[in-house]
């Protein structure tokens, strides 16, 4: 649980900088929230989770 809530801040920060600084436009921000939320809804979604749980143990796994 703790994972996914600062993966969601991880993203929604992301999403805020690309606004500010790169010319994302709010409209093509709540476009995208709004395939995530559908997205979820799916079959695919039990695999997407799969997906990011791996990439972050991946990133857990690696030393500096």
């Amino acid at each position: 649980m703790i994972l996914s809530i600062s993966g969601v801040v991880l993203l929604g920060v992301i999403v805020f900088l690309f606004t500010r600084k790169d010319g994302l436009k709010i409209s093509h921000a709540v476009v995208c929230a709004l395939f995530g939320f559908y997205l979820a809804g799916t079959a695919l979604a039990p695999s997407i989770k799969a997906g990011g749980a791996s990439l972050a143990s991946l990133l857990d796994n690696i030393r500096f």
